[in-house]
């Protein structure tokens, strides 16, 4: 955006309220936190929460489930009313979805203002102005990048965990995934600058990063260095005051030697990987197009317990993809069982629109999928359990996180992830703790989707991520300025967010 385009949005001396509903994968709540620096630098607040309504809702959407445009017409409806009786409020729709459907959007949601798409987000603010200068929709869908998105301001939702974008795009044409005809082919940042972002965010009071790409593993395909991400690693290991890195989502068919070392040599890179495998089956990964088969998955599973035997690894799984016979899904429960993954995300297939899976013949009747859905859960639910009882007796350090329990007041315990990233709801400290601090504690009890530590913690380590968590809290008044990705500034402010699981794409 040009500083001609910036000046055009927003009277700061009547700020107005955004509120931001974010909708899919990480890379969507990652640009949630973009759409949110994008708002604030042109004079926009966030509107309170539970508060009577924002003055700019903006819908960031995704197109991967078949009735991802329901839910957001139907949401789009229930505001039509608020917005026919608060003059001046303007609504958005940007992401995946409004990339594919384009005008349909304002076709069937004629209140809404401004649509946007997954390659110009950087132009939001522009857009809303010029929506409400003309009082017509804009509709602004650019065919490919504009700028690497990381260079965009950000607004963080945490103080001491960030995500950072090495990559946007993907190279892959998996039958089921619509995501690389809505994000276009894979573009790798500049290695300088994702460690420049690194360095700012820890400098910050970050101290732990998740590397986001589409595929994030085949970072450097674009650069020409096929050992890219692995030396990316090595080099993040280097950056003090970075105590926990972690990725997702790679994909078997980049999952190289390389990668395992670095991830095993490398004291701050987590062991904990996220791996989709979406079928145990050959024939139907075939089908998905899938570039592996599930000999050289559970290589791959095989080759990273042999260098890190307390790995904690999870996968995306989907159930029903079209001509999936009753003995492939036995291959899939058989790949399951060998695997051991502590936990993975099941999806019961259902068409995306535009992908080739979504006109094959042979769609699994309804009753059919959801019967063999139920069987995989009650197989990883059983597992993911005996896999969590192993750590009970170990001491962990846990990351202390905001929001991770949802009953920590009621049962006075906090919680934080483990390194290999499991939730440990554990006993409250009597001398104060932030989140970002780091409490170690003994495993007493486990579940098959959380740990338990009901003893007193053994040790309590305040950190900057804290003193940062604390800073971001004493002053909410104080307009966040938030961090120009991509080309940071070391020492200008910024807070950061968590992990998250896969999305099913990768």
């Amino acid at each position: 955006m040009t500083s001609s385009d910036r000046s055009q949005a927003v009277d700061v001396q009547e700020p107005k309220s955004y509120e931001i509903r974010t909708y899919g994968c990480q890379m969507n709540v990652h640009d949630s936190e973009r759409l949110s620096g994008l708002l604030e630098e042109a004079g926009y607040v966030p509107a309170p929460k539970g508060g009577e309504g924002a003055d700019v809702v903006v819908f960031n959407t995704c197109a991967v489930r078949e009735n991802a445009d329901n839910r957001l017409y139907g949401n789009l409806g229930q505001l039509a009313p608020k917005k026919a009786a608060r003059p001046g409020m303007q609504i958005a729709v940007g992401g995946c979805l409004a990339q594919k459907d384009r005008d349909t959007i304002v076709k069937k949601a004629p209140w809404v203002d401004v649509v946007f798409g997954t390659h110009n987000i950087g132009k939001l603010p522009v857009l809303l102005e010029r929506a409400r200068v003309q009082e017509e929709a804009q509709v602004e869908i650019a065919e490919s990048l504009e700028a690497f998105p990381s260079t965009l301001p950000t607004r963080r939702e945490s103080a001491y965990a960030a995500w950072v974008s090495i990559s946007v795009g993907c190279n892959n044409t998996c039958t089921f995934c619509i995501v690389p005809a809505l994000r276009g082919k894979e573009k790798d940042r500049r290695p300088g600058d994702i460690l420049a972002e690194v360095e700012a965010l820890v400098a910050e009071g970050v101290s732990e990063i998740t590397l986001l790409g589409q595929n994030v593993n085949a970072y450097g395909s674009d650069i020409g260095d096929r050992e890219a991400f692995s030396k990316l690693l090595r080099a993040c290991g280097s950056i003090e005051g970075l105590e926990r890195v972690r990725f997702t989502s790679p994909h078997p068919r980049d999952f190289t030697d390389d990668v395992i070392a670095a991830m095993a040599e490398t004291p701050n890179v987590m062991h904990q990987l996220h791996m989709p495998l979406q079928s145990g089956s050959d024939r139907v990964l075939k089908a998905m197009r899938r570039s592996y088969r599930q000999e050289r998955f559970l290589g791959i599973i095989d080759k990273v317990r042999a260098a890190m035997p307390d790995a904690a690894i999870s996968t995306d799984i989907i159930v029903g993809f079209p001509g999936e016979t009753e003995e492939d899904f036995e291959q899939t429960l058989h790949t399951v069982r060998e695997s051991r993954f502590a936990q993975a995300f099941t999806f019961q297939y259902s068409k995306r629109p535009g992908t080739p899976a979504a006109d094959m013949e042979g769609q699994i009747p309804k009753a059919v999928v959801q019967e063999r859905y139920e069987r995989l859960v009650a197989l990883q639910e059983e597992i993911s359990w005996e896999e969590n009882k192993k750590q009970v007796g170990r001491t962990l350090e846990v990351l202390v996180a905001e929001g991770e329990g949802r009953k920590d007041d009621a049962t006075r315990r906090l919680s934080g992830r483990a390194p290999d990233n499991r939730l440990v709801h554990f006993t409250r400290p009597e001398e104060p703790v932030r989140p970002g601090d780091m409490v170690t504690v003994e495993v007493t009890y486990a579940a098959p989707h959380h740990l338990l530590a009901e003893g007193p913690a053994k040790a309590v380590r305040r950190t900057r991520a804290g003193d940062a968590w604390e800073k971001r809290n004493a002053a909410p008044a104080e307009k966040p300025k938030g961090v120009l990705l991509g080309l940071p500034t070391i020492g200008a402010p910024a807070p950061s967010p968590a992990p998250a699981a896969g999305c099913g794409c990768d």
